[in-house]
């Protein structure tokens, strides 16, 4: 009955892993840089600074509202009821500063492909139709403060980020529908219209977001009690364009 599909069974699955290694690189290419550091709250994660160690380290949560009047320089406000001068810091040679910023995301993604587990004996299979997303999490955002030495000899400030996040997603989706996945009750093949929701992390590779989700989808219409995939766990990749 399900001969057809093992022609294809590996097809799927050599796909779903040429993607898990691509992401998987994304981690371990050069982040973004940035010329300038938006005014806002900033975490101090880490220094090997002496002097910004001590600062720091008489602030709750070491978090700071912070500008960037200079290239080279920070200037590092204390939360506190009573107005006091800011912190001021100047980058050195061979030292560093490692910022985070925290905020909520909302962003609008596709999911290129689905990874379904074999079922009924139906082999793993890989939806590639229409999938589109809503997603709401939290973002992090890291920085990354030095003074880059250039091959003149200048010691320049340099600013690297890279952004994380995870947060939860739904939306609407097409899936194939056929006989052999509805447990003979479908008169015909045809897309289905689903329902997903789901969980993912996310990548911020600054021109665009990508990120791995897992979710279920919901089918809606008659065949729905006899869908092998019905409220069924998927894993599947989500993309985006950066468009703020």
């Amino acid at each position: 009955m399900h001969t057809r599909f093992e022609a294809v069974a590996r097809r799927p699955l050599y796909a779903a892993l040429a993607a898990l290694l691509a992401l998987a690189g994304l981690g371990s290419c050069t982040v973004g840089r940035i010329t300038q550091l938006d005014p806002a709250y900033y975490q101090v994660v880490q220094t090997n600074d002496s002097l910004l160690t001590q600062a720091v380290a008489e602030v709750p949560r070491h978090r700071f509202y912070l500008e960037q009047p200079a290239p080279d320089t920070l200037l590092l406000y204390r939360p506190a009821a009573v107005p006091a001068p800011p912190l001021r810091y100047g980058l050195r040679p061979r030292h560093r500063v490692v910022l985070l910023h925290r905020e909520f995301d909302f962003d609008i993604f596709t999911l290129p492909f689905k990874v379904r587990p074999s079922r009924e004996g139906v082999p793993i299979a890989l939806n590639t139709t229409f999938n589109a997303a809503l997603y709401l999490g939290r973002r992090l955002d890291f920085y990354h403060l030095t003074r880059h030495r250039t091959p003149s000899g200048r010691a320049d400030p340099l600013i690297r980020t890279v952004g994380l996040g995870y947060g939860l997603f739904t939306g609407l989706g097409s899936s194939l529908i056929s006989a052999d996945l509805t447990r003979g009750q479908a008169a015909l093949d045809y897309e289905g219209v689903v329902i997903h929701s789901g969980a993912a992390v996310i990548y911020d590779a600054r021109v665009f977001n990508v990120g791995m989700a897992v979710g279920i989808d919901q089918l809606l219409g008659p065949d729905a009690d006899y869908w092998i995939y019905q409220r069924k766990l998927w894993v599947g990749l989500l993309f985006g364009l950066n468009l703020n």
